[in-house]
């Protein structure tokens, strides 16, 4: 397996962890439990950024610029309801 690919499966299960993490703080039902699962995520979140960070700079993990018209009918679309 390449470094490429063994990056962008450690991005997905950091992105599942987050996703874990979210709705145990979300479902908690102690403060101390919530306060744990918040933490948590936010640990998960700094990985996931420097996991993107390190995948961008290597050309990895690419992404797309968005027209600014595209921008301005999404800010349109969701700012009436």
């Amino acid at each position: 397996m390449d470094d490429k690919t063994i990056m962008h499966t450690i991005l997905t299960n950091i992105k599942s962890s987050a996703d874990l993490m979210l709705h145990g703080s979300i479902e908690s039902s102690t403060p101390k439990v919530h306060n744990a699962f918040k933490t948590a995520l936010n640990d998960v979140i700094d990985t996931q950024n420097c996991i993107y960070n390190e995948m961008s700079q290597k050309g990895w993990y690419q992404t797309q610029q968005v027209e600014q018209q595209k921008i301005d009918q999404a800010k349109q679309k969701y700012s009436a309801n």
